[in-house]
This record gives C-alpha cells, sequence and structure tokens, in this order.
C-alpha cells in the first residue's frame, strides 16, 4: 500500500510513518515546517518530504492519505482530498488498526513527562528482554528512531489526549485501548480546543473506561485533578505513585537532583536508581514506567542497574555543546509547570552557577496567552531570561519581563536573542533554549556565534 502522510513532519506523524515504513507499505509525506530531529529521522528512512501543503504534492497512486491533526478544513491540500473522493483516516486509527491488533498496548498519558515516561518504559522492556514496538513523540537516544514495530508482545505509545484529526474531534489515545495506561499528571493545556481543564478530564476518563478489568491503571497519587478522574468511575485495578509517603510505589530520593534514588514498593525497597537524568519530575517518570512494567511481569531488580545508561531523549534538557565555560542546552519545555520543574532539576545539579534562558511560546496555548500569567513564576529559577516575542505573538511579553525576579529582555528575532545571550552571558554560565518548535535552529547558532 502507498500512503501519503500531511503533517509528516510532526513527531507523533513521523512515528506513524516509521511504522508504516517498516511495515512494507511505500511512504511519502508533506509538511509546512520541517526540521529535525523527526526530518533527519524521515531522510535515513528514505522517506519523501515535500514541503507544503500543495494538492500536488500527494502522488496520484497513494492508495490512502494519513492526515494530522494540525490541518483542518480549509487546507488545500485536505480540501482536495476530500473533492477527490480519496480515502483517509488518522494517524491514531491507523497505528490503532494497523499496529496494535494482538499486542498488548501499554499508554502513557499525561500533560507533562510522556515522552521521558514512554521511553523509559520503551527501555526498560527492552532490558527485559521483550523486544517491545513504541511510538514516542520524540527521538530516544538509545533506539535512535521514534518508532519501531518491535518483535515482542508489548507495545508502548505515548498517549496524547490532543484531538485526532479534523474529522475526529476525541483524544487520540481512545484509539490504543490499552492494557496498562499510565496517568502522569493532569494540567490546563491545549487551550485551542479545551474550554476548561474540566473538559480535558473528560477525555481521560474516556481512556480510562477502556482499560480492561486485567489490566492496571498506574496513576499519579499526588494529583487532585486525576483522583477527581478516577471518582468519574473505575473499573480497573489501580496502583498509584508519587514521592510522598502511602502509595503503592514511591521512591526516596538520595541526592538532591534525583540522579540517586531509591525505588519503593509498598513502603519496602526494590533497589537503587543510579541514572543521568535530573528532577523530581524525573524520578516521578521512572517510577510510574518501572510500575508500569512491573504490572506486565518484569521483575525489576534486574532492570534497575540498566537505568545507570539509559541515553534519554533528544530536546529534553538535552546538551547540544559547550564553549569557553559556557554549556548549551536544547529543551522541548512548552508549558510552565514542565519550565519550572526542569529549571529546578538544573539548579540542583549546578548550584549557584548562572542559568540563562532563551524562551520562545511557541505552542497553541502560549501563543493564545493561556499560560502567560504563570510564565514570569515558572522562569524563576533562571538568572537570565531573554524572551522571544515575534510580531505575530498576539500579547505582550513586557508583563512577563517585568514580573520576572531577575533580569529579562524581549527581542523580536532569533538574530536579536542570539545577539543579546551573546552580549550577556559569561564563562559558566548554562544557557537552556525552550521551545517545542524547531527555534530557527537557535541553539546552535548561538553555540556558533560563542565559537565565533
Amino acid at each position: 500500500m502507498k500512503l501519503h502522510i500531511l503533517g509528516i513532519a510532526g513527531t507523533f506523524m513521523g512515528g506513524v510513518a516509521a511504522l508504516a515504513r517498516e511495515l512494507g507499505h511505500e511512504v511519502e509525506g508533506s509538511d509546512q515546517a520541517v526540521y529535525p530531529p523527526m526530518s533527519t529521522q524521515l531522510e535515513q528512512l528514505g522517506i519523501a518530504l515535500r514541503q507544503g501543503y500543495d494538492p500536488a504534492n500527494i502522488s496520484p497512486d497513494c492508495d490512502e492519505v494519513v492526515i494530522g491533526n494540525a490541518l483542518s478544513r480549509g487546507n488545500a491540500a485536505v480540501e482536495q482530498v476530500l473533492d477527490d473522493g480519496r480515502a483517509y483516516t488518522s494517524g491514531a486509527q491507523w497505528l490503532s488498526e494497523s499496529v496494535l491488533p494482538g499486542r498488548d498496548t501499554l499508554a502513557v498519558a499525561g500533560t507533562h513527562g510522556k515522552t521521558t515516561t514512554t521511553t523509559i518504559l520503551a527501555f526498560l522492556l527492552q532490558a527485559a528482554g521483550r523486544d517491545p514496538g513504541f511510538l514516542i513523540g520524540g527521538v530516544a537516544g538509545d533506539f535512535g528512531v521514534s518508532a519501531r514495530v518491535g518483535g515482542g508482545r508489548e507495545f508502548v505509545v505515548e498517549a496524547d489526549e490532543y484531538d485526532t484529526a479534523f474529522f475526529d474531534k476525541r483524544s487520540k489515545f481512545v484509539h490504543y485501548r490499552p492494557l496498562v495506561a499510565i496517568l502522569n499528571n493532569l494540567e490546563y493545556d491545549h487551550a485551542d480546543i479545551f474550554p476548561d481543564v474540566a473538559a480535558i478530564q473528560r477525555q481521560f476518563h474516556h481512556l480510562v473506561r477502556t482499560v480492561p478489568r486485567r489490566g492496571r491503571l498506574i496513576v499519579n497519587g499526588e494529583d487532585p485533578r486525576l483522583a477527581e478522574v478516577l471518582a468519574m468511575g473505575c473499573w480497573t485495578p489501580v496502583e498509584r505513585f508519587g514521592l510522598d509517603s502511602g502509595f503503592e510505589w514511591g521512591a526516596r530520593l538520595l541526592e538532591a537532583d534525583g540522579s540517586v534514588f531509591t525505588l519503593l514498593h509498598h513502603g519496602v525497597p526494590i533497589g537503587d536508581v543510579h541514572w543521568p537524568l535530573l528532577g523530581r519530575h524525573n524520578v516521578m517518570n521512572a517510577i510510574a514506567a518501572l510500575a508500569a512494567a512491573h504490572a506486565v511481569g518484569v521483575e525489576l531488580p534486574a532492570v534497575l542497574p540498566a537505568l545507570a545508561s539509559f541515553g534519554g531523549i533528544k530536546r529534553r534538557l538535552e546538551v547540544v555543546g559547550a564553549h569557553d565555560g559556557i554549556t548549551v542546552y536544547d529543551d522541548f519545555a512548552h508549558h510552565p509547570t514542565a519550565i519550572a520543574t526542569t529549571l529546578d532539576g538544573l539548579r540542583a545539579r549546578v548550584g549557584e552557577a548562572r542559568i540563562v534562558v532563551a524562551m520562545e511560546p511557541r505552542s497553541n496555548s502560549m501563543r493564545l496567552g493561556a499560560h502567560a500569567d504563570a510564565l514570569a513564576p515558572s522562569l524563576q529559577g533562571a538568572d537570565l531570561v531573554v524572551f522571544l516575542q515575534r510580531p505575530s505573538l498576539p500579547w505582550d511579553a513586557g508583563k512577563v519581563i517585568s514580573a520576572l525576579r531577575h533580569e529579562g529582555h524581549a527581542v523580536a528575532d532569533v538574530d536579536a536573542l542570539v545577539a543579546t545571550l551573546r552580549g550577556r552571558v559569561r564563562p559558566g554560565d548554562h544557557v537552556v533554549f525552550m521551545s517545542n518548535g524547531g527555534f530557527d535552529a537557535a541553539p546552535r547558532r548561538f553555540l556558533d556565534a560563542l565559537r565565533g
């Protein structure tokens, strides 16, 4: 079968493309914005990428068009697909029909930490010899790809609450019908499709309704909004996790930065984890993944040592380089909570060293201003913030800058951002670029400017 994937450069749709190619389909695709790491992965797989949504980019002999949720009615390619009467589907539906049947699906849902937790879980199953399939919303360092079919029974999927497609406004994760579901956390996000947090909770409950009674729900016991979701009705055994006492799964931090911790099950130590990730939030991600692995029979003492070599995920506080004592990171943080927890983890590691943040508000919720009031508090862990306020941003970043505890600047383009940073950084600084988009390659441009 020959597939054309509209929106192929997105992390989810790029993973669908990789799976389709591995299953033997001929795959091509188009997108408006193509940038690493997904573009690199697709090129390495030999998948033809076409820029823009010109209907002519869709080959006449394609059997089916897989349409990403970024495309709406009015898009030229979408309109042509409909006018031509072509067969079309969503990425989530294609996955549920073409990959998941006959597998034990493990789904990872939550406002934050989905990509990291999904990757940890796939890594643990691999360490246990399970050969899992997976679809991750990023490129895992240990696998080198964002998706693979795998030869084992388990398939691990990053279960996004964002809507499925222009023709299917349910959350993607309702398609997956997992045996095990992780509910990592729940906050307000995706302001372009959800009017309030209750609407998101309703979608999470739709996911809860699909998990069989022989399965398992692994739920953040510290999150009151998830408790409210379960109170709507639950028919599946629940295991809660957290750093607080009283949950089935927990951890005791042995290092303040989260790099060493003891895993606890019903308060009993299972073993110690020494690993390269930082922060309380990543310890929570690890506990959830370990609990899910245990739910499908993995002996945890045998796989805990493997986490010492965990390679992480690209663009999750990824070190892109260093020069003259200045370390440069690329991070995908796009929600105030994720920003704050990432900076807290880095602060625990670097101590009194200066942390500098280059921030691009790029997600739909960010650009709509849904998180504007929470941005300054989330950035208080930084000593200097340079905020990219493109002319298209519909709200004034001045309020964020003026509310910062430390120095802050707003600039109109990436050239000005790089120049501003270059003039203010000094040896020993840690410079974190935060955006869920390409950021016009700003981290590497800044590193090149340092090397000058």
